[in-house]
């Protein structure tokens, strides 16, 4: 199915996974609207994204900040005249044993994982539920479902796994009104977070004995998106983690 037209509002847009979503959206002819944090940074991927600036526009601020999630979703509103759909893909993650947590980690796992995807979604699907379609997709984690001894990881499963649940809750809630909502956990994706050197210790982490690629993320993304049957699934895209180990 061709995106040509669409819609996509995609937050951590700046770099990694959500550049490369928007990258790819923008080469396939639909319009996108990125956010991140850091501004010049915003900036440069969007004229990377699409120099002539037609097809993309940014916002930058931390989206757990309710008025930068209403200018995230204004922004689009005025410049395309609508949102199709919703990338939740901004989140952190932080290996550490449990007792060695700080109050400030927690307090940032809570702000960038649960509280922006809050904000901005409900905004998203208000302006859904007017247009009587839309979708939103949600980046996850496979830990959530199979956690590792060697990857302590509690507060992703805390936030992420709450993240999970909302995509079946919020999935059932709007499915009779056009608003499908679906989610993407991911094993460990090559992208500019992980080091070079640590990528030979990460390929054992998935039974298929290597990393993801970007592109496989958002290719399921897309499929999601064009899949007009699914609503409230988890695609897992995380070679093999979720099945065992």
């Amino acid at each position: 199915m061709s995106i040509r037209g669409k819609v996509f509002v995609i937050t951590g847009g700046s770099s990694g996974l959500g550049k490369a979503m928007a990258v790819e959206m923008v080469n396939r002819g639909a319009n996108v609207v990125i956010n991140g944090r850091r501004e010049q940074e915003l900036a440069e991927a969007a004229k990377e994204i699409d120099p002539t600036g037609k097809q993309v526009r940014f916002v930058a601020g931390n989206v757990a900040d309710p008025k930068t999630a209403q200018r995230l979703i204004d922004e689009s509103l005025a410049h395309f005249g609508r949102v199709d759909t919703l990338v939740n893909n901004a989140g952190i993650f932080m290996s550490k044993p449990f007792t060695e947590y700080s109050e400030e980690d927690f307090a940032t796992y809570l702000s960038t994982n649960v509280v922006g995807f809050f904000h901005v979604t409900q905004r998203a699907v208000a302006e859904m539920l007017k247009q009587g379609t839309g979708h939103i997709v949600t980046i996850t984690t496979s830990l959530v479902d199979q956690p590792s001894a060697s990857v302590p990881s509690v507060l992703a499963s805390l936030t992420k796994g709450g993240l999970k649940s909302a995509t079946k809750s919020l999935a059932i809630e709007y499915a009779s009104r056009g608003i499908r909502v679906n989610a993407v956990s991911p094993g460990v994706i090559k992208t500019p977070m992980h080091p070079v050197e640590s990528h030979e210790a990460l390929a054992k982490l998935h039974p298929m004995g290597r990393m993801g690629e970007s592109h496989e993320i958002v290719e399921a993304v897309l499929y999601l998106d064009s899949a007009n049957f699914v609503t409230g699934e988890t695609l897992y895209v995380d070679g093999g983690q979720n099945a065992g180990h």
